[in-house]
């Protein structure tokens, strides 16, 4: 503060615009440095993004999050009903969202910035495993599965009816069902599945053969500014380089069984 009084004594030494120049831009400043702002659509979804666990963001939320501060991007973390946060972000503009299978039918409706991760999925029961899709369909009477999952949309792909197929909330719901004998089987993501299975049960899971896989992304909305589409994927890919996902990666699943 000391410097400014200062300078309105000496403005007589300076050209009038000149010193108001000065002036206007001490004061700007701070302005001038806020990072820019963008929302982060997160599913509450363990070990793959979490918004309710403290400084635990999930293997795609930290890897997102730290990408953003890579790139000079503040963000605001966002948490709706998984069908709910798709539509706003395919709706919406520069709307990042994680984590975002890279589907068929999702193709053309989001920006995709970058692969975080690989993922298989598979049937989970209590009691009775299965080795195909047709074996499944045949085995379980109601199939538990996350709303609006690719989980889900792959199942209606198969041609299972929709009355074996049980959409719930992404979360450990579908575990507790299965858990509390409510549904006959569970699909879903392995990581995520034995992840969840660990934080409720001892008991012994069956699980099928990996019977789909696709890339989980950091995507964006449809309409989203390419520079930031551009400087969020260098900065996925520096992260990938340097070692940072691995290491995330393994934080989040290391002592899971190996199936």
């Amino acid at each position: 503060m000391s410097r400014i009084p200062g300078l309105f004594r000496r403005t007589g030494e300076l050209p009038l615009s000149l010193a108001i120049g000065i002036l206007m831009a001490l004061f700007a400043f701070p302005a001038l440095a806020a990072l820019p702002a963008v929302d982060l659509y997160m599913a509450e979804a363990p070990p793959l993004s979490m918004i309710n666990q403290g400084d635990r963001h999930g293997i795609l939320g930290e890897v997102a999050l730290k990408a953003a501060a890579t790139a000079g991007y503040e963000v605001n973390t966002v948490s709706l009903p998984w069908t709910r946060a798709q539509k706003d972000v395919r709706s919406g503009k520069d709307r990042l969202i994680v984590p975002l299978s890279r589907t068929p039918e999702r193709e053309d409706n989001y920006t995709w910035i970058a692969p975080i991760m690989n993922m298989d999925r598979a049937f989970f029961s209590l009691n009775r495993r299965v080795n195909s899709f047709e074996e499944a369909k045949n085995t379980y009477g109601l199939i538990a599965v996350g709303m609006g999952s690719a989980q889900e949309q792959k199942l209606r792909d198969e041609g299972f009816r929709n009355d074996q197929i049980y959409p719930l909330k992404i979360g450990d719901n579908p575990a507790q069902m299965l858990l509390r004998g409510r549904v006959d089987a569970w699909f879903n993501g392995v990581p995520e599945s034995l992840y969840i299975w660990r934080q409720l049960s001892s008991r012994a899971l069956e699980m099928s053969p990996p019977l789909m896989n696709a890339d989980l992304y950091l995507a964006c909305s449809k309409n989203c500014d390419q520079s930031m589409v551009d400087s969020l994927s260098h900065a996925v890919e520096k992260l990938r380089s340097e070692g940072t996902i691995k290491l995330i990666i393994s934080d989040y699943l290391n002592g899971l069984p190996s199936r």
